[in-house]
């Protein structure tokens, strides 16, 4: 038996294909790399920021709750601020040196500048 919500019909009036499908618009996480197949770009970027430099951890493969832990732990090692979200960890400073100093500590090997 077809499943018939009628809110994954929303916005769709009315369809002649037999074959329609709703688009549900759910996208699913890809599962997260292990550390040491993270390739993590570090960098010091200062555009769209009022001046301020803040350290760019991009390239993490993942769910949002592991990059979320891994922003935390950067974060508290570090003893600033930051956020992580979109697969970007920013971390409030130039802490380059420190937080590849620490990844590598941590696993992640293929870590660079």
């Amino acid at each position: 038996m077809k499943q018939n919500n009628w809110k994954d019909r929303l916005n769709v009036v009315y369809s002649t294909n037999p074959d329609f499908r709703y688009d549900t618009t759910e996208t699913e996480e890809p599962d997260t790399l292990p550390k040491e197949k993270q390739i993590l770009r570090i960098q010091l970027d200062k555009r769209n920021r009022g001046g301020k430099q803040v350290t760019l951890i991009t390239g993490f493969v993942g769910k949002d709750e592991d990059l979320q832990a891994l922003g935390k732990f950067l974060k508290t090692k570090c003893g600033v601020g930051g956020s992580a979200k979109d697969s970007e960890i920013i971390i409030q400073g130039d802490w380059r040196n420190k937080v590849l100093e620490i990844l590598h500590k941590d696993g992640y090997v293929k870590a660079r500048q």
